[in-house]
């Protein structure tokens, strides 16, 4: 496990609000010679810390803009109904997040579709046929006012 300190934090804080920023950039910003810079970039890489880079896409461009927060309750707590609720939901590409959570219901996925009609063929031909799947719940995004994911 990598080191915590003050400049590390500095480096992470940067690449995440700027994954393309140059390292004579980032050097400057975090008050460090460039090549110190690099190196201390390469650990965290290293090290796992730094998981990879990805690009920003526009959802309306894409065809995505109808974001859904679903709520699923499983009817059965066993290994094998969470193994085949997972695999499932790994194969659906609208959703493109899936937390096994605590609380009330079993799953938090993220859905991003096109519109309602996306979401709802979504809801009732991929979520609907999922075997051991007890309760959906869905809230739709109606606005965004803080995104800090990659």
């Amino acid at each position: 496990m990598m080191k915590h300190d003050p400049i590390n934090d500095k480096i992470l804080r940067e690449l995440s609000r700027d994954g393309r920023i140059s390292n004579l950039q980032l050097a400057e910003l975090v008050g460090l010679s460039p090549s110190a810079c690099l190196r201390r970039v390469q650990e965290l890489e290293r090290s796992g810390v730094i998981k990879g880079y990805r690009a920003r896409l526009d959802p309306v461009q894409t065809g995505r803009a109808y974001v859904v927060y679903v709520a699923v309750g499983l009817s059965e707590h066993t290994k094998a109904a969470q193994t085949g609720f997972e695999h499932a939901m790994q194969r659906a590409e609208e959703v493109t997040e899936c937390h096994n959570v605590a609380g009330a219901f079993e799953y938090m996925l993220r859905v991003e579709v096109a519109d309602l009609p996306a979401y709802k063929a979504f809801h009732t031909d991929t979520l609907g046929t999922v075997p051991h799947v007890r309760s959906i719940t869905s809230y739709m995004v109606m606005g965004s006012p803080k995104d800090v994911r990659g």
